[in-house]
């Protein structure tokens, strides 16, 4: 599970909802980037997955603080990582 609590509202900027988001997550195709591959401090975790209420492949970022793993943001996925969960990860 996890805590969307202080992040909700800024994906909701991009469109996104907490359901999607989740959706993404638990997808069993979703394709994992352990640290986010843009990730600054190395903390992050990118997850590309489908969304079914979005009907869209959606780009998940979390991070895990005392034990907790947060949600950071989520939006639908460029180009690029559509790319990835295609090919099931990174090019080649």
């Amino acid at each position: 599970m996890v805590d969307w609590s202080k992040r909700g509202e800024h994906i909701a900027k991009h469109g996104v909802t907490v359901t999607q988001a989740s959706e993404a997550l638990a997808d069993p195709d979703a394709v994992v980037f352990d640290p986010d591959y843009n990730s600054r401090n190395g903390e992050g975790v990118r997850t590309i997955g489908f969304s079914p209420s979005a009907a869209s492949v959606m780009t998940v970022i979390t991070y895990v603080m005392d034990g907790v793993t947060h949600g950071a943001s989520a939006w639908k996925s460029n180009s690029r990582d559509r790319r990835y969960y295609r090919q099931g990860g990174p090019d080649e």
